[in-house]
């Protein structure tokens, strides 16, 4: 079998395709109007072929041109594998297309528990022609080694040579339960927050401290309590239950703020958190449609659930 270097060495595709109209056509001038070239290159071009090939492949007289024994084996042959190359090309077109195929997604943990996973079975049931293996992990996942079709990430992007498209913004704020705050009062400056029982998730940018900012003030604040944890989840229950005051992003407290479980403490002040959330994908222009189609119901769904 020849290397794919000896095959490209060997045999043109121009000069298999001439080869094909004349074949077709029983003539060099019909075939060379067929495929938009003057009568003495396709005449070149077979000729290349067969000594390529050392053998003759059609049989010229002045009046005709017609396949020798051999030339017609391989007519039957060529024309078949370009047949599959056509079919081929018709088919990438078809999965870049149509919506279809495996879709290999990374999602971050808690994020993608609360937001991606309860919109899956109905988008999977609207394109029955997608599977979706779908990796939770905080790990920052290297797209194109790791074969990701695409990747719902939460803050700054890392790697500007990814496309990356904007789905929402979000901030970080501070949270407390109704009974809390009616119970130990609600703090009117960053500094009365110190008076305060407040729950520190270890794994926040700035932790051990809060950095709050509003309208360009700062005020960096240790905050102090009965619980401290690098689960953001059991940090949202530990507040719904009246335990404290958390600084989180709105997108994990905000169904339990819908929910009347949780009230926004220091309206205005923001955490250092505050950004947004991307879908990234590999680089390129062309994004397969099973890609597009997820990437936008996936913001869709967002969009809409975040205005509380």
């Amino acid at each position: 079998m020849h290397s794919l270097h000896e095959l490209l060495t060997r045999f043109s595709l121009e000069d298999l395709v001439t080869f094909l109209a004349v074949a077709e056509h029983s003539s060099f001038s019909d075939a060379a109007t067929a495929i938009g070239r003057d009568p003495t290159i396709v005449s070149r071009r077979v000729s290349r072929l067969e000594k390529n090939l050392g053998v003759r492949l059609l049989s010229r007289t002045t009046r005709k041109v017609a396949l020798t024994e051999v030339g017609a084996q391989y007519y039957r042959r060529v024309r078949s594998v370009l047949d599959e190359l056509d079919n081929a090309g018709t088919e990438a077109s078809s999965l870049a297309t149509t919506p279809q195929g495996l879709l290999r997604v990374s999602l971050p943990i808690t994020f993608g528990r609360q937001w991606i996973a309860p919109l899956l079975p109905a988008f999977l049931s609207r394109y029955p022609q997608i599977r979706i293996d779908a990796v939770f992990s905080d790990r920052y996942v290297d797209l194109v080694a790791e074969g990701f079709d695409v990747a719902i990430r939460v803050g700054p992007q890392r790697d500007s040579t990814l496309t990356a498209k904007y789905i929402a913004p979000f901030k970080s704020a501070l949270f407390a339960s109704p009974g809390y705050l009616a119970s130990h009062g609600c703090p009117q400056t960053p500094d009365e927050l110190t008076n305060h029982s407040c729950l520190g998730f270890t794994s926040h940018e700035s932790w051990p401290e809060w950095v709050l900012t509003k309208d360009g003030q700062r005020a960096s604040v240790k905050p102090a309590g009965p619980l401290v944890t690098d689960n953001s989840e059991a940090l949202l229950l530990a507040a719904c239950e009246g335990l404290g005051i958390i600084l989180s992003p709105d997108w994990l407290a905000g169904p339990a703020v819908k929910a009347g479980d949780l009230r926004e403490v220091l309206p205005g002040w923001q955490g250092s958190g505050t950004g947004a959330v991307y879908a990234i994908m590999p680089p390129g222009r062309l994004v397969p449609a099973k890609t597009r189609v997820f990437v936008d119901e996936v913001s869709a769904k967002i969009q809409a659930a975040w205005a509380y």
